[in-house]
């Protein structure tokens, strides 16, 4: 029998290896440059790779250059990478590039060579480390990136873009929405978050809108969301106060015309165009989100994590942990550490113990203990610089105020409080915690994995209140934001809610009410300025339904460790060592996957900070060399 045909080491009688991609954007694109870094020997079959999306490759939906050039990040350049580093503990090996900062520094210096649209020039050319991009110019930098890493390929992978929608999967045909059939021996769904139908109180207050010539806009994700049904001057109810609202903030104001100016002393005023809303926003803290911080450490870096670690986690005791009363201790102990040792190491003058005393007691101190208070009482006696994370949680809790404009008075000096703060490197210590608390958010995996949590406070506790603190700390706007915020404030077309903002549906229209605002405030549009939680039963695409109801696809359910009694988290069910699609009866897929942050494994976002040993990479290579497996037949 002859020996069959190769050429350039593959196999030519053998078929590619065909495997779709479902979802291009930069998780799509990070799974695809694992692969070639994984297959640099990469023999015996070649291997096709199919990218779906209707979005351009790279960019993908949410980073689109399509938009608004009012949307901007809530990240500086320098903290935005798609590229591995020797931090990342992974099998693969490391392929460096570089940062959003550092490409635009080599483009703009002619070192690279870079398509870049002419609307972006002169942003990137003035791009600085504290800037805060806009999405279109991370959009080019992700259109480079992704054209990079098809560049990159070795000999054996190719690429197949299908600027379409995946709307079915029956086998190994994966249908698009352009009429074709991609044949695939293996799927990776890069999902992203989920859209969702609305919920059962979102399709009551939708029933209501219907019946009374409202409008109601639920959940969704703005940048998508047609706004201009929204009538110049009318008053509309915004619940939610974190990026959703921002950008929201932005397109109902500049975006249909007004201005910003810049006031000589600081600050801005904005100059109405007259299409203008009027907002009123609340949201349950009833404050916005905090500003990113513009500076860095003063003192020495802490080491992380120090007091939330595996060994921490598994020497809690009891069968079934709660993550408020049994957690939390631990975590909040971690941000506590990062704080105060950069208040120590950075700001001396303002402690009156040695670092070494202070943290050989802190070490040994249960978090908020008797010992611990005064611990903190005897070597911090500025009450401003001890950490409170209880009033940082709840700034207004309990706080009632008699009028509307003593309410509105109090907000607007929290939030200029909170840009100074931001500002100030005297502040530095609340960069620390914030460096704990990004190390905390990469350990919950691990917490998931042990399977020790009631499932009651995995799905509530941890995966609902933990993460709306971390976003509130950790994900805020640009400090300028806030600034426009004050500004539209001061111009009428902004007003607060509160906290607890509670709306009802009565008399005909949206009321508003909240815990510290006094009175109501009645409307006939509410928006709800806020992604989605994740929904497997409430899936908007159409190809998450059809593989949920033909059981191949199901909705994670959490168990309780003592019980056995099962919760629904809304995420995607995969198995989280390998990230294989779990089916409704548990049973991993062969050829299936999918990783983002609606799946099991609680992924951040698909782009990181450097050096952060990022949890996204460490599931990208393992998933990439899962598929490697089955095209070489192991």
């Amino acid at each position: 029998m002859p020996e069959p045909r190769r050429s350039f080491g593959f196999v030519a009688d053998l078929p590619p290896f065909s495997l779709a991609v479902v979802g291009a954007g930069p998780r799509g694109v990070g799974v695809l440059e694992r692969l070639g870094a994984n297959a640099a020997d990469l023999r015996g079959r070649r291997l096709e790779v199919h990218l779906i999306d209707p979005f351009p490759p790279g960019p993908g939906r949410v980073w689109r250059y399509d938009q608004s050039p009012l949307l901007r990040m809530n990240s500086m350049p320098e903290d935005v990478t798609m590229f591995t580093d020797d931090s990342v503990k992974m099998a693969g090996p490391v392929r460096p590039g570089p940062s959003l900062l550092e490409w635009a520094r080599l483009v703009r210096d002619g070192a690279l060579d870079a398509e870049v649209p002419p609307d972006v020039v002169a942003e990137l050319t003035a791009l600085a480390s504290f800037d805060f991009p806009t999405r279109r110019l991370q959009s080019a930098y992700l259109t480079w990136v992704y054209r990079k890493v098809v560049a990159d390929l070795p000999e054996g992978i190719d690429v197949v873009e299908h600027a379409a929608r995946a709307t079915g999967v029956d086998g190994r045909a994966v249908s698009l929405s352009d009429g074709t059939t991609v044949c695939a021996d293996a799927v990776v769904f890069t999902v992203g978050h989920l859209d969702a139908e609305p919920d059962e109180r979102e399709r009551e207050l939708v029933a209501f809108a219907a019946a009374h010539g409202l409008a109601y806009y639920p959940a969704g994700y703005t940048a998508d969301v047609d706004y201009s049904g929204i009538e110049p001057g009318e008053t509309v109810l915004v619940r939610g106060f974190g990026l959703a609202f921002v950008d929201l903030m932005l397109l109902l104001t500049e975006g249909r015309g007004g201005r910003f100016a810049d006031l000589p002393g600081g600050g801005l005023r904005y100059h109405p165009s007259g299409a203008e809303p009027v907002l009123h926003v609340g949201s349950r803290r009833g404050v916005p989100y905090h500003a990113k911080i513009g500076y860095r450490l003063r003192g020495k870096p802490a080491r992380l994590p120090r007091f939330f670690d595996a060994y921490a986690m598994d020497g809690l005791a009891g069968e079934a942990l709660d993550f408020r009363a049994d957690v939390w201790p631990l975590i909040a102990k971690e941000l506590a550490w990062g704080y105060y040792t950069e208040l120590f190491t950075g700001h001396p003058d303002r402690v009156r113990l040695d670092f070494a005393v202070f943290a050989d007691a802190f070490a040994d101190l249960a978090w908020d203990s008797p010992g611990m208070r005064d611990l903190i009482e005897r070597a911090v006696p500025g009450e401003a610089d001890r950490l409170d994370l209880d009033r940082l949680d709840r700034p207004l809790h309990g706080r009632e105020f008699g009028t509307a404009e003593e309410f509105e008075k109090e907000l607007r000096e929290y939030i200029e409080a909170d840009l100074a703060r931001r500002a100030d490197p005297e502040f530095s210590a609340d960069l620390g915690a914030f460096t704990a608390l990004l190390s905390v958010y990469s350990q919950l995996p691990v917490l998931v994995q042990k399977g020790r949590l009631e499932a009651s406070s995995q799905v509530s506790d941890m995966d609902g209140w933990f993460h709306g603190f971390f976003s509130y700390y950790a994900s805020g706007p640009p400090p300028r934001r806030l600034e426009e915020l004050l500004a539209l404030h001061e111009a009428g077309l902004v007003s607060f809610a509160g906290a607890e903002m509670r709306v009802t549906a009565e008399r005909g229209v949206f009321v508003a009410s909240g815990a510290s605002y006094p009175g109501t405030v009645a409307a006939r549009t509410l928006v709800e300025a806020r992604l989605p939680g994740p929904s497997v039963t409430r899936a908007a695409d159409g190809l998450l339904r059809q593989l949920r109801d033909a059981g191949d696809l199901a909705e994670e359910t959490v168990a309780d460790p003592v019980t056995g009694a099962r919760l629904p988290s809304g995420r995607i069910h995969t198995r989280v060592s390998d990230s294989r699609l779990l089916d409704g009866t548990g049973r991993p897929h062969p050829h299936r996957f999918a990783v983002g942050p609606h799946t099991s494994a609680r992924s951040a976002a698909a782009f990181t900070r450097p050096r952060t040993n990022a949890l996204s990479f460490r599931q990208n290579d393992a998933v990439a060399r899962e598929i490697l497996a089955l095209v070489s037949g192991d």
